[in-house]
């Protein structure tokens, strides 16, 4: 623990996924009456069992930023999370910095989770004294705005939206008109990847000494937690975060639309950016990023498909979550319009499965903290959602298991998009397959003892007969669904025994994986 004593002025608390220089609590803080109080907490470490590498993303991150202030002339408190004990939290580090320094007032910036929000409106009544939670200007879309727009629509779909943050930006614009004539180039970026295609290798960041520091400290306190330490290669400061970017302007942009649905064994991250863990704690600036996409396509060194593709993740889909979260909280957490009460299985936490979807994406998550948006919704998301998991205990699973996963951002995606939980709020479908989606995106199926061609014998692909057996049973809410006619004529049109058969293989699946762990064969 750092800091010098005596009164201040002002405590300006910094959270560990806002580090960056011009955060505005920073800026409206005034540095020669300052102290920044900056924590790794026994509570945020533990309410959900984060994966090692986040933790060592987070906490080195965090230190590196302390550092880069004190260099800046600011006053840092920093405690560690061995200094903290046990049982600490945001409000008893406050508490007491606050009964050392007496500042005259508290500023934050205003935080990324509702529990977190909730924490630091009670500091004012608690301590006695003002305190400033200042809005977040990193994003683009701030929470009354949204507010605003979606006061005005009965359907509140992302690309709507989305233009309305084409427009607000200038991003992609020529005049009044999208670039190119079209808003959206989804269709083109759906592209399987073949086999004479290379993606890039990971720019890997060797650990220095203090993440060092913090990989032993993590495997040594949080040895239960999912995920190992040892391939950890992220950035950890905003130099590095930078040389990540410009590796995948360089080496991955130019190919990143056409194949970024696209799923391989053999290739974790294709040509992703792997950013999103840094624009999502402050290393990386998401307006900047998105500016430089367009420049790169404007000097014409990257297809628009490519550019618009990045661009919409940023300030399209990544701003409508954060949008929607703040909307519907607290109550949207709670969101389960399916019913679904089925436990998560043992192999999202173990990695251990005979399906070769799962057992590579599960297993790349354990590895590196890391898998792609296509990989969270059409495999790891399809297959809960097809089980009928409970979303609450999905969305558990995905805040712990991945290093970009802030609650802010993981809910909506995860009860929403992925579980369908709220109903249909962000998708207007549920985003469920059987195999065969998995078989056309990727190289799974060659190598998997599953027969992704048959639903009903012994070795056919789970997700085929679990496929079949969700819209049976939600056929009465899903039924009507114009983006799902299709599967409901064909359903239909199923002799008896087949539906019955469809039935009893999906019940089978749910009691192995309830018993073993594992779908049968």
């Amino acid at each position: 623990m750092s800091g010098s004593k005596g009164k201040i002025e002002q405590l300006v608390v910094v959270l560990g996924d806002q580090l960056s220089l011009d955060i505005s609590s920073l800026a409206q803080a005034d540095r020669s009456k300052a102290v920044v109080l900056m924590c790794e907490v026994a509570t945020e470490a533990t309410y959900v069992p984060h994966h090692k590498q986040k933790m060592v993303l987070v906490f080195a991150a965090m230190r590196k930023f302390a550092a880069m202030l004190r260099a800046r002339g600011w006053r840092v408190r920093y405690v560690t999370i061995e200094d903290a004990g046990a049982d600490s939290s945001f409000t008893s580090q406050v508490e007491e910095a606050v009964r050392e320094r007496d500042p005259a007032r508290i500023i934050v910036t205003f935080p990324g989770e509702w529990r977190v929000l909730a924490e630091t409106k009670r500091w004012e009544r608690q301590f006695n004294r003002p305190v400033d939670i200042i809005d977040d200007t990193r994003f683009v879309c701030p929470p009354d705005v949204f507010r605003s727009w979606a006061s005005e629509r009965k359907s509140l779909r992302m690309e709507y939206f989305y233009r309305l943050m084409r427009k607000r930006t200038g991003l992609l614009m020529d005049g009044d008109e999208p670039a190119g004539g079209r808003w959206n180039f989804d269709a083109d970026n759906r592209n399987r990847l073949p086999a004479d295609v290379q993606p890039p290798d990971r720019l890997r960041f060797e650990p220095d000494k203090i993440v060092r520091e913090v990989m032993r400290l993590v495997a040594a306190r949080f040895p239960r937690h999912f995920g190992s330490v040892e391939t950890f290669a992220y950035a950890t400061t905003a130099e590095e975060a930078e040389i990540a970017f410009q590796y995948f302007l360089t080496h991955s942009l130019a190919s990143f639309g056409t194949y970024q649905d696209a799923m391989t064994s053999k290739h974790s991250f294709v040509f992703h950016a792997i950013i999103s863990p840094y624009l999502n704690n402050g290393l990386l600036d998401p307006l900047d990023v998105c500016r430089r996409v367009e420049q790169g396509w404007r000097e014409g060194k990257v297809p628009l498909n490519a550019a618009e593709g990045f661009i919409r993740q940023i300030i399209g889909w990544r701003e409508y979550v954060r949008g929607i979260y703040w909307l519907k909280m607290p109550g949207y957490a709670t969101s389960n319009a399916l019913g679904h009460r089925e436990p998560l299985p043992a192999i999202y936490w173990s990695g251990q499965s005979q399906m070769a979807c799962m057992r590579s994406v599960i297993g790349q998550t354990m590895d590196y903290a890391y898998a792609h948006h296509i990989q969270r919704l059409m495999v790891t998301g399809n297959f809960a959602l097809l089980l009928g998991v409970e979303p609450q205990q999905v969305h558990e699973w995905y805040l712990a298991v991945y290093a970009d996963a802030y609650e802010w951002v993981e809910m909506p995606n995860t009860l929403g998009m992925s579980q369908f939980a709220d109903g249909g709020l962000l998708g207007s479908k549920p985003y469920v397959s059987s195999g065969a989606y998995i078989n056309r995106m990727s190289d799974y199926c060659r190598g998997c003892i599953y027969d992704v061609k048959t639903a009903t014998e012994p070795a056919s692909c789970p997700f085929n007969a679990l496929y079949w057996d969700f819209m049976d049973r939600h056929e009465d809410r899903l039924g009507r669904n114009p983006r799902l006619m299709q599967p409901y004529r064909l359903l239909e049109a199923m002799a008896p025994e087949k539906r019955k058969a469809i039935k009893t293989r999906a019940d089978a699946i749910r009691a192995a994986l309830r018993e073993t762990g594992d779908a049968p064969l």
